[in-house]
């Protein structure tokens, strides 16, 4: 965002969505459009302001996410931070701010959060750099699994079933490096059947859950339709991702995610959990960078997207 000029602040206020990733706004700026609420992106790469330069008018919205450092954003974790802090010390109106920030770039925070709040989250062990790697992995039994502290996307997220593999794997030339430099160490949960479900907030209030098959084995459980589809797969065909009308509003875990949702300050999350063989739920990853699946969108009797749209209208006619 380029230094605003004396009378920028005076201009009619819009939502200011600030993102990493323009390849998944399409949906959520035509929601915006359908339901008139002016808007305006804004890229966290390359921005500039004046400190004690009024933001613009409006709301902003932080799209920031984790994986941004895997589309050459490395710093846009930073250009977040410091501009949603300017817009909040302006009295802007923000959704996911500036401590939302630090949970959308570190599960150590989010698992933290979780475990405080009294969730069952899974045995994790952060290790900083290569060197204990190997020797930190023998207190975890087989299988475990390997993930990213600032991930994203699957990213470093990798199965071992046995610690010899996983020792040839950080001597060897496939090793993910973090972008943060923290690998985590993780129990892996057997799902008592092949999916996962991710139960969408808009607002801090539950809009819908979706069923999202991981029978194939994938890590990769991104919904936006601009992600890939994995190779070999039929695109007119492949659809991992369904409502699950089962989990509700009234859903015991569900009630409870809202809570936390609201203690964190999030308004807008998409939240993974896993029903596990041995009868644990377990919240493993909270998204507050989200995207709605376009079936599931096409199949639920509610949309997240438009009702992501009605919410920030909402916020900018208060704002006013």
């Amino acid at each position: 965002m380029s230094s605003p000029d004396p009378d920028t602040a005076e201009l009619a206020p819009v939502v200011h969505v600030l993102h990493d990733n323009e390849e998944w706004l399409p949906p959520l700026l035509a929601a915006l459009d359908a339901a008139g609420v002016p808007h305006a992106e804004h890229l966290l790469d390359g921005s500039s302001f004046d400190l004690s330069a009024a933001p613009p008018a409006g709301v902003f919205w932080s799209r920031l996410s984790a994986s941004a450092a895997t589309r050459g954003r490395a710093t846009a974790k930073e250009v977040a931070r410091a501009t949603l802090r300017w817009a909040e010390r302006h009295g802007r109106r923000v959704v996911n701010g500036s401590g939302v920030v630090e949970l959308e770039v570190s599960k150590v925070a989010q698992y933290l959060a979780l475990s405080a709040a009294g969730f069952d989250v899974p045995r994790t062990v952060a290790v900083f750099g290569t060197a204990d790697l190997k020797a930190r992995a023998r207190e975890l039994p087989t299988p475990f699994i390997t993930k990213h502290n600032q991930g994203g996307k699957g990213i470093g997220v990798r199965r071992f079933d046995d610690h010899v593999s996983f020792d040839a794997y950080v001597d060897g030339p496939d090793f993910e490096q973090p972008a943060d430099g923290v690998t985590l160490l993780q129990e892996y949960l057997q799902a008592e059947e092949p999916f996962v479900t991710r139960a969408e907030f808009v607002g801090g209030r539950f809009v819908y859950a979706v069923r999202v098959d991981t029978s194939a084995g994938s890590f990769e459980l991104c919904p936006a339709d601009a992600c890939v589809v994995p190779a070999g797969a039929d695109p007119a065909t492949w659809a991992p991702f369904a409502v699950r009308p089962s989990v509700t509003a009234e859903h015991p875990l569900v009630v409870r995610l809202e809570e936390f949702l609201a203690a964190q300050g999030i308004e807008v999350a998409g939240v993974e959990f896993i029903e596990t063989v041995d009868g644990r739920v377990v919240p493993y990853d909270v998204n507050t960078n989200t995207n709605y699946n376009p079936d599931v969108e096409r199949e639920s009797s509610v949309s997240a997207t438009a009702a992501l749209a009605d919410f920030l209208g909402g916020a900018l006619a208060d704002a006013a």
